[in-house]
């Protein structure tokens, strides 16, 4: 990433210079960030953000940042510039987005701010083939991150895998809390299975969640706010064990592949993550729960022109085929309303 920005920033309008040609401008858009930001204060950053227009607002959304980050290439809808000695941006301020698309294109496309999934990829896929000229832009901000987003308005849905410890239910209670008030439907995407990811041959023979608490055991997490960490945390609980205990529990990864990636690579002993991610990167697995994957989608989206396309993909045979091929993957509930909600 960091060689295609330095080529995108320096080395083409220097060529283009050189060639005696003008130097093409891109078009720029404003857009409210939807979440912070932070900056290093000693140089300028441009940052790769995905571009929707949600209830009358654009909204530009942070896609995770780092030179190995290269899915972000071609998932950006457009670059914010961070000047240097500044610290970066709150949530809610209005940027300037030199964007990579035509403003056209930024009124047709879907946004999606939650959990990872690998079906959203798939889903992104078809959508473009299905309905051309449509997109899906996802952000991977964790199941609670995508709820937030919803409440402040920045969002067309959410992917949600919330465990609620107390009632074994998942997502409903959650959405209750941080959506109050405002009628929503859930709509379920995928039956997945969750475990631990673990090199192959599995060297450090391990069998359970409670073998994160081995000193010799290396852990990579998901952030604050997955819904992965929270069933995590819930099955540390279960077994009397305090996260301090976990080896890498501070270590922190956005998506399924990224921890499999750190797996992989021998950075950590282990990973909680989908079958499929594993499968991925030729990991072994080791299974810990199987949990419903729901997207969350307010009332007056879930009833608009923009959403119907990618609601209908849930009942098209050979999308769920494709879902249903990914290891770990079941589409028996796909596209089935799990709960409608009323203002309360």
């Amino acid at each position: 990433m960091s060689a295609a920005l330095t080529g995108e920033i320096f080395v083409a309008p220097l060529l283009v210079r050189w060639l005696g040609r003008p130097v093409e401008r891109r078009p720029t858009m404003t857009a409210t960030l939807s979440r912070k930001v932070l900056s290093p204060t000693g140089d300028d950053e441009f940052m790769r953000v995905t571009v929707g227009q949600v209830s009358g607002q654009t909204i530009a959304t942070p896609l995770a940042r780092g030179a190995g980050v290269i899915t972000s290439l071609v998932r950006a809808d457009g670059i914010v510039r961070i000047p240097r000695l500044s610290e970066g941006h709150d949530a809610g301020d209005t940027v300037t987005v030199e964007l990579y698309r035509h403003p056209d294109d930024i009124a047709r496309t879907i946004v999606a701010i939650g959990s990872h999934d690998l079906t959203l990829d798939l889903l992104s896929q078809f959508l473009a083939a299905r309905a051309p000229g449509m997109r899906l832009a996802s952000a991977n901000v964790g199941s609670l991150g995508g709820l937030i987003a919803l409440r402040r308005g920045q969002a067309h849905l959410a992917g949600a895998h919330l465990l609620h410890p107390e009632s074994g239910a998942y997502n409903v209670p959650y959405v209750r809390e941080y959506l109050p008030g405002r009628p929503v439907v859930l709509v379920t995407l995928v039956g997945r299975e969750q475990g631990l990811m673990v090199p192959r041959g599995n060297p450090k023979g391990i069998s359970d969640i409670a073998d994160l608490a081995r000193s010799d055991v290396r852990f990579v997490n998901r952030q604050r706010g997955a819904g992965t960490r929270l069933l995590l945390d819930h099955a540390l609980a279960q077994r009397g064990i305090a996260p301090e205990q976990v080896q890498g529990y501070a270590r922190e990864e956005y998506t399924h592949l990224a921890v499999a990636a750190a797996v992989a690579s021998g950075a950590a002993d282990c990973g909680l993550g989908v079958l499929a991610a594993a499968r991925a990167l030729e990991l072994d697995f080791v299974s810990v729960a199987h949990e419903r994957y729901d997207l969350v989608i307010p009332a007056e989206h879930y009833a608009s022109d923009l959403l119907k396309p990618l609601l209908a993909l849930l009942e098209d045979p050979e999308f769920r085929a494709a879902v249903a091929a990914l290891p770990g993957y079941d589409v028996t509930e796909m596209g089935r309303v799990a709960a409608e909600l009323k203002a309360e």
